[in-house]
């Protein structure tokens, strides 16, 4: 599904460069789960921006089934990859309704909102909202900018189930919301790429979320992938191991990778 051979991601700094991406080389099957931990600055979010088609990579490749992407400019990739931030303002349009921000996701089409918002697609945005618990199926006309933080990323989550990327990026989508929130936007994620067998990336600082959620996981550290855990030796690793593993590299002094989950 998802595959990046030797990216390599350059940044002048004066008159030196910063390596940002070391040469990646990493293969994601269609329904894997990967998440991504490492200290600041070890190239988690160039990774994201580089698959998103933000950055355009120094060299290498990065292809979406067979396909090269690597120069295909990230609103042509949009339809293909999802990305949700950590900024639950930046996932929606403020100023439209629940309601108008989720037929402009799930439009597949060059109809305007006004057809897309039949009272037959209005039951069917209460009916996908009622499950989250939150009372959103209620407040279809409300516009976006009143919803609290929480409300908001778990409309983005919803949006992106309506929207079917091929690919969905999780770019520490939980860290700005408070711990109860958190932990509740992680469940519904995790709910959704596991009914909709969706190719995912997480970033995330917490190595508790990390080790909760998905069937792989990486380390990276200055560029490089460092450490891959998949499958039994995932989900049997505890946070003090991976902690463990953080300090025999040395990488450990970030006080954010110490975090657990809430």
């Amino acid at each position: 599904m998802l595959t990046l051979e030797r990216v390599r991601q350059v940044f002048p700094s004066g008159q030196d460069l910063v390596v940002a991406l070391a040469g990646i080389d990493l293969v994601l099957d269609r329904g894997d789960f990967l998440t991504v931990i490492g200290s600041n600055g070890a190239g988690k979010t160039t990774l994201l921006h580089v698959i998103a088609g933000n950055l355009i990579p120094t060299s290498g490749r990065v292809l979406i089934d067979g396909e090269d992407v690597t120069a295909t400019p990230a609103h042509r990739r949009a339809r293909r990859i999802g990305r949700i931030v950590q900024d639950p303002l930046s996932g929606t349009a403020p100023t439209m309704t629940i309601a108008e921000n989720l037929a402009l996701a799930s439009k597949r089409s060059k109809r305007s909102l006004a057809v897309a918002l039949t009272r037959r697609r209005r039951r069917e945005f209460a009916e996908v909202l009622r499950p989250l618990g939150m009372g959103l199926e209620r407040r279809l006309d409300d516009p976006a900018f009143l919803l609290s933080g929480g409300e908001r990323q778990a409309l983005t989550v919803t949006m992106a189930t309506l929207a079917r990327p091929d690919i969905l990026l999780l770019d520490e989508h939980t860290a700005a919301l408070d711990p109860a929130n958190a932990r509740r936007i992680a469940e519904l994620t995790e709910a959704f790429v596991e009914r909709t067998g969706l190719t995912t990336l997480m970033v995330t600082h917490n190595m508790e979320q990390a080790i909760a959620l998905g069937n792989r996981l990486v380390m990276m550290h200055k560029g490089e992938i460092v450490l891959e855990l998949g499958g039994e030796r995932k989900r049997s690793t505890k946070v003090p191991e991976l902690v463990s593993l953080f300090s025999h590299r040395h990488i450990a002094d970030d006080e954010l990778l110490l975090e657990t989950a809430p």
